[in-house]
């Protein structure tokens, strides 16, 4: 009899266990989300002096110590095979962060993390033949002929400049995955950020030479790396060990209303209601075609301390 009364009373602990772990994750994922698009509000105070390309510059070199430190690759043992992938990761690391800042400048921090978010989405729906996913393509296709209509304001250079981002983050994707698959651990990411990072001091360099930052102006550079790079590279390191790739992958894709959110908080940028519109429909298509496909979660990636988003 105690030993049934036991096997009764024992399953009520169980999710109580189960449940910790996912709710630290779930603000881990909060955090996370919060630290990058604070981090890129915070970036754009220092576009005035730095522009765009200075504060990518000193963000690319914070997420190049940082994986460096997390990763510790060894450069010299690399075979010409895991160069390849590396490069090309180093390559898209510069360009999706300098064409999503950039889009930042120009038409403000929610619409361009909002059509970066086009990158993974179109990941997740390649090569699918689901109706729902082709119900997701078709969704996210309309908001962005909503967010690109012609009006006197629209920015197509910054719409163009988002979508880049958004072709780069679907390229980082699967080149990660690639790396991932050729070499072990983190060596791969912090090799190809340590690169995009030297591709960077040229012109880092010179802008800094040529518009002598004030101390707060590069305080703001400097907190742009570590909240958009270290924050959300630790954070979901910690979050994926807690939660499933799938959930996690879900819960990114309300990256764009924190970004939204934010961007009219600290930058003053205002959205109108057919922009929220478009928001809000993308952001659903991804959580949609995340939610409901395999296991493994076609293209989340497991790290995102080069992505701008």
């Amino acid at each position: 009899m105690a030993a049934v009364e036991a096997r009764t009373e024992a399953p009520p602990a169980a999710p109580s266990r189960a449940a910790s772990p996912r709710w630290s994750g779930m603000a881990l994922m909060l955090g996370s989300g919060l630290s990058n698009q604070v981090g890129a509000s915070v970036a754009a105070l220092a576009f005035p002096v730095l522009g765009p390309l200075g504060v990518v510059a000193v963000r690319q070199w914070v997420a190049a110590v940082v994986l460096l430190g997390a990763g510790r690759p060894k450069p010299r043992t690399f075979t010409a095979a895991q160069w390849r992938p590396v490069l090309g990761l180093a390559v898209v690391f510069a360009t999706m962060n300098l064409a999503l800042y950039a889009a930042i400048d120009r038409i403000g921090l929610g619409l361009a993390v909002t059509l970066e978010f086009l990158g993974p989405l179109a990941v997740a729906l390649a090569g699918s033949r689901r109706r729902t996913d082709l119900a997701c393509a078709l969704a996210a296709a309309g908001a962005v002929a909503l967010l690109a209509r012609p009006r006197p304001s629209t920015d197509y250079l910054g719409i163009g400049l988002a979508l880049l981002a958004a072709v780069c983050w679907g390229c980082y994707i699967l080149l990660n995955r690639t790396v991932g698959a050729r070499l072990p651990g983190l060596q791969g990411s912090a090799a190809a950020a340590a690169v995009s990072g030297l591709l960077y001091v040229p012109a880092g360099v010179a802008v800094l030479w040529l518009h002598r930052p004030t101390p707060v102006v590069l305080l703001c550079a400097l907190t742009a790396g570590v909240l958009s790079s270290a924050v959300p590279f630790l954070s979901d390191l910690l979050a994926l060990r807690r939660i499933p790739a799938r959930f996690f992958g879900i819960f990114m894709s309300v990256n764009p209303v924190f970004a939204a959110l934010i961007g009219m908080a600290v930058l003053g940028q205002y959205l109108d209601a057919a922009s929220w519109l478009a928001v809000a429909v993308i952001v659903t298509a991804n959580a949609v075609a995340v939610g409901t496909a395999g296991d493994g979660a076609r293209g989340i990636p497991k790290s995102r301390a080069g992505s701008g988003g």
